[in-house]
């Protein structure tokens, strides 16, 4: 039963990481500046939370309170950043799963 739990929640986190990265992504191809930060501030860091993940929290609020970025190209890319970080979680996941099936 724990284990059944434990990989619903891993499973339902898995897809929460998916979602965001598709969203993230989007935004970031049309470049909507506001929607990034929202993301990042508010979705990012409430999913980093609960996947026990506090740096990457971290960073996505930093993203957006921490002093004024000099510029739109320097935004991006902290938000590419923490796009990158995301995608590897994402790889370590499908890493751990795969060892778990073998």
């Amino acid at each position: 039963m724990l284990r059944c739990n434990m990989t619903q929640l891993s499973q339902n986190l898995r897809l929460g990481l998916e979602d965001l990265l598709g969203e993230l992504r989007y935004a970031r191809r049309i470049d909507d500046l506001g929607r990034l930060a929202a993301i990042s501030y508010c979705d990012v860091r409430r999913w980093a939370r609960l996947a026990g993940k506090e740096g990457l929290a971290e960073r996505a609020a930093e993203i957006v309170t921490e002093c004024p970025h000099p510029s739109r190209a320097s935004f991006l890319v902290d938000v590419d950043r923490l796009i990158d970080e995301m995608e590897r979680a994402l790889s370590r996941d499908d890493a751990e799963l795969s060892t778990l099936h073998s």
